[in-house]
């Protein structure tokens, strides 16, 4: 297939139950070399909309390619190009982590050379060279979602579909599963799904957010940052008196509303709104100097992804699920 062909290509998917709707008509594409986060709330229909991509799950209706291929038509070509990570990660317990990989290799394929060069390269690659030879049941669970990563990369599938991988971590774990998964990101197409925010922000460049089965809102992490930021919105601390900054602030036509409370020793917080969503932070550096304040802060706040979430999800409440 042709390098232009988008990684993902989704039409208007839908997966019913009986007495509910656990995707409802859902539409998104994800370009080859994108790191994109599927990001909703348990029960949002993450789980099973990758269950469908990877072809376990088959839908309701809908049309789903991977590099071109059609999920429901072609599922063998699919699953030559996914390599899947399941929330759950059924791993084989009572095996050793270099035997279970190379049994794994040979499953998806992979001839008993290739095999073994594939081995080799996801043990490094998932940091797994101290443990190789060791029982996967004896491992703790940072080690075990590496074996789950590796697992999900020994065919060097074009597409990582990842359901959940830092669920249940550790702060030290989670930190070098979240690199892992960064630098994954270098060289394949990856779909990471997960209901923690802070998770996206430093993993994902883009963006698909899932509310009760639906695609609330797909962009770029930054992109969404400022169609949701504050208006314009500055906020500074200045030394001078209440008095002081009302009359220099309140009468300007750029500022639509004026906030001051008091702050730590002689200085004030001054919240300005603009009134055309222009950016007031320059005007504010000039009114400091014209009256000789101290100031030791100028900011324009931005929303964080958890913030703009709930602004989504508050907004798309009703929907079937």
């Amino acid at each position: 297939m042709s390098d232009a062909t988008p990684m993902i290509e989704v039409h208007d998917l839908t997966k019913r139950y009986p007495g509910r709707t656990a995707v409802d008509g859902i539409s998104f594409t994800v370009g080859r070399g994108e790191v994109v986060g599927f990001l909703g709330p348990n029960g949002a229909g993450k789980s099973t909309t990758m269950r469908i991509l990877s072809s376990f799950m088959p839908a309701t209706s809908g049309t789903v390619r991977i590099a071109g291929f059609d999920v429901f038509h072609q599922p063998d070509e699919v699953r030559r190009r996914i390599g899947y990570m399941p929330e759950n990660n059924p791993l084989h317990v009572d095996m050793r982590v270099r035997d279970y990989l190379k049994f794994r290799a040979r499953l998806k394929g992979l001839g008993i050379g290739r095999s073994r060069q594939r081995v080799d390269r996801v043990i490094e690659q998932c940091g797994l060279r101290d443990v190789e030879r060791r029982i996967i049941g004896q491992l703790s669970k940072g080690y075990r979602q590496r074996v789950g990563l590796a697992d999900a990369l020994v065919h060097e599938p074009d597409l990582i579909i990842l359901d959940e991988p830092t669920i249940g971590l550790d702060p030290h774990q989670l930190r070098s599963v979240r690199a892992l998964i960064k630098e994954l990101g270098r060289a394949h197409t990856v779909l990471l799904s997960t209901h923690i925010l802070s998770e996206v922000e430093v993993t994902c460049s883009r963006v698909l957010v899932l509310h009760q089965g639906r695609i609330l809102a797909a962009d770029r992490v930054e992109d969404l940052e400022s169609r949701f930021s504050q208006d314009g919105r500055v906020v500074a601390e200045i030394a001078a008196t209440p008095e002081a900054l009302r009359e220099a602030f309140r009468d300007l036509p750029e500022v639509a509303r004026l906030e001051i409370q008091a702050a730590a020793g002689d200085f004030q917080r001054v919240a300005l709104t603009p009134r055309a969503g222009e950016d007031l932070r320059p005007l504010v550096f000039e009114q400091v100097r014209q009256h000789d304040w101290a100031l030791r802060e100028l900011t324009r706040p931005r929303l964080s992804l958890e913030d703009i979430f709930i602004q989504l999800t508050q907004r798309g409440k009703g929907g079937g699920n």
